[in-house]
């Protein structure tokens, strides 16, 4: 364990769940890791699907305690979370629950004989069904119970409550509005910063897809004392909808819709079990790693196919909301970045080695890997295709809910596919050469620039220095690149964008193409091992931008990639004797995502 030097002179208090020294309010910041994107059985999905876990559970899971009897080997994290949120949906939020209560009307309704069937592919196919009603619209009366989402919606903010542990393990109240028009993703999961001034009742989408009611529900909130934000998730399942420069009604956006959205939504996640969504190989065509777990379907249980990218993807909704800026609309899509779970069974998933998937018919490995009896094959594709959990990453004086949700606001953040790397990222114009290797090096980063989710303040230097540094999870592998993610409005408004490798493992050289050798891989798809004979324990570099102009607006994220590990796929592939997947990758290089800096040209 490392200990910093502000734990040293401050005074430390306890130990996090994660092992992290939990001290005096630290003002260089502590990396805390969690999700806010988590449901349960009180989810109509997670029910329908076969979870019978509850908001408890959760959060005892995130604390490193098992869950029993889900269906399979018992669910428990290696390494516990610094923070948790249950945000089941608010679409029929507990009703589901009730089909299986025998005093309860709904457990005799037609629709309850296939939700609390014995067999999943019934369950399956009744699942199917609702998500093809919800995207067209139709509502079942019967299905909505204000009184009874009202009673769940109390019982989810007291188990936030009564599982808070301020300093130690943080718990939110939220939940998730999940608009799905004909199939195609615009959820958002809702946190708020506290318990107090909070509605008795949830907004949900059956009241209205459209996303700026969502905003104006939120606005109205605010009046009444409550604090709170939205983050989008699953671009890549919105079909081009979730970044359109264009309104829900198709009218175009303008100054008002991007200055709500902007207040509303802070933050993107972007990774998650549906996969990720920081770009794709159209839109991204010189960068090799573009194609990182994409998950690519619509929100439909018929293995539907996207076709729109742009409006799909985080990194084009940059270049986007900065083109909008350039126009003096104000930048809808300024977004910092996390990586969250969408787990259906309380259950994360963030580690690779220990993935017990995302519905709770998927704790059985063989079914994840060949499928439940009845299954039809494209459902079973779309299974395999799932990744494992990511994590948000926050940069935060301490763990409490008031810390960690102020610097989510302020986007201090950043994502990982799952495991635990530490990564910081900063910028300014007037960071010398050698700040990076002072012993005190972060607190001359907040001193003179800014951190991720920062705009970059004018200086003295003729270009921006950013200073990155990113540490190995102790759990996980180590570390082949660091990356800095460029995109820019050149003159004449056009866009663009490129990936400059700034650090890197071991003696290879960039070759003449630009080109940085790759990293190499010691996976034994046998055994599902590998060696950290390769890779670094920690990267850092001090870069300056050697093509900024002044009069061109720009953003620069950091990435980085560890050393190739074996997927889930291949882990239960060893476990169960059988031969790996071929139509799914066998390995993967695990990764992080700092949240954006902005630079805008003075007026």
């Amino acid at each position: 364990m490392k200990i910093t030097r502000s734990c040293l002179t401050i005074g430390c208090l306890a130990l996090s769940l994660s092992g992290q020294l939990q001290c005096a309010p630290n003002p260089e910041n502590n990396a805390y890791f969690g999700n806010v994107h988590t449901h349960t059985s009180w989810s109509f999905d997670g029910f329908t699907n076969g979870s019978r876990t509850t908001p408890s559970d959760a959060y005892a899971w995130a604390k490193g305690k098992p869950i029993t009897g889900s269906g399979g080997p018992d669910m428990r994290i290696v390494t516990p979370l610094d923070f948790y949120m249950v945000s089941d949906h608010a679409e029929f939020m507990g009703v589901f629950n009730q089909m299986a209560n025998p005093e309860s009307p709904l457990s005799k309704t037609e629709l309850a004989k296939g939700v609390t069937s014995s067999e999943p592919a019934v369950r399956m196919a009744t699942f199917t069904t609702i998500l093809r009603e919800m995207s067209e619209g139709k509502r079942d009366p019967q299905l909505t119970d204000p009184v009874l989402a009202r009673a769940v919606w109390a019982e989810i903010i007291k188990a936030a409550d009564e599982n808070y542990v301020p300093g130690k393990f943080t718990t939110f109240a939220g939940f998730e509005w999940s608009s799905n028009p004909k199939k195609r993703n615009l959820h958002r999961v809702v946190v708020f910063r506290d318990t107090r001034h909070l509605p008795d009742l949830v907004l949900s989408a059956l009241d209205s897809d459209d996303p700026e009611t969502l905003w104006k529900w939120m606005g109205d909130l605010r009046s009444k004392g409550s604090t709170l934000l939205a983050i989008p998730h699953n671009g890549n399942a919105s079909d081009g909808r979730m970044f359109e420069t264009v309104k829900f009604d198709g009218k175009p956006i303008d100054a008002a819709y991007n200055k709500t959205r902007a207040a509303n939504e802070p933050l993107y996640e972007i990774t998650q079990i549906k996969g990720t969504s920081e770009t794709h190989p159209v839109l991204s065509p010189t960068d090799e790693f573009a194609g990182f777990e994409q998950w690519d379907y619509t929100l439909s249980a018929d293995a539907e196919r996207p076709t729109q990218r742009k409006g799909s993807f985080v990194r084009q909704a940059l270049l986007d909301g900065m083109s909008q800026a350039a126009t003096g609309a104000g930048n809808p899509f300024k977004y910092g970045l996390i990586g969250d779970s969408d787990t259906h069974n309380a259950a994360g998933n963030n580690e690779e080695f220990n993935y017990t998937g995302k519905f709770a018919f998927e704790n059985n490995a063989r079914h994840r890997l060949t499928g439940i009896p009845g299954q039809p094959a494209k459902q079973i594709l779309q299974v395999q295709d799932f990744s494992s959990g990511g994590l948000a990453g926050v940069w935060a004086p301490e763990n409490t809910r008031e810390a960690i949700y102020d610097a989510m606001q302020r986007k201090e953040t950043f994502g990982t596919s799952g495991p635990m790397i530490k990564l910081r990222f900063f910028g300014s114009f007037d960071y010398a050469a050698g700040d990076l290797k002072k012993a005190d090096f972060v607190k001359i980063a907040y001193a003179k620039g800014v951190p991720m989710g920062g705009d970059l303040k004018p200086g003295t230097g003729k270009a921006p220095r950013f200073l990155v540094m990113a540490v190995k999870d102790p759990k996980s592998a180590r570390l082949d690149r660091v990356q800095i993610v460029k995109g820019w409005l050149d003159a004449n408004g056009n866009q663009h964008e490129k990936i400059y490798d700034v650090a890197w493992s071991g003696a290879r050289k960039i070759d003449a193409q630009g080109k940085l050798p790759p990293v190499g891989n010691s996976v034994d798809l046998s055994t599902a091992t590998y060696t950290d004979k390769i890779g670094a324990a920690q990267l850092a570099a001090a870069w300056t931008d050697p093509d900024f102009k002044r009069g061109e607006r720009s953003f620069y994220y950091a990435r980085v990639l560890e050393i190739p590990t074996p997927r889930w796929n291949t882990y239960d592939a060893v476990r169960l004797k059988m031969a790996p997947l071929t139509n799914v990758p066998a390995t993967i290089q695990e990764r992080a995502w700092s949240s954006p800096i902005w630079y805008s040209p003075a007026s």
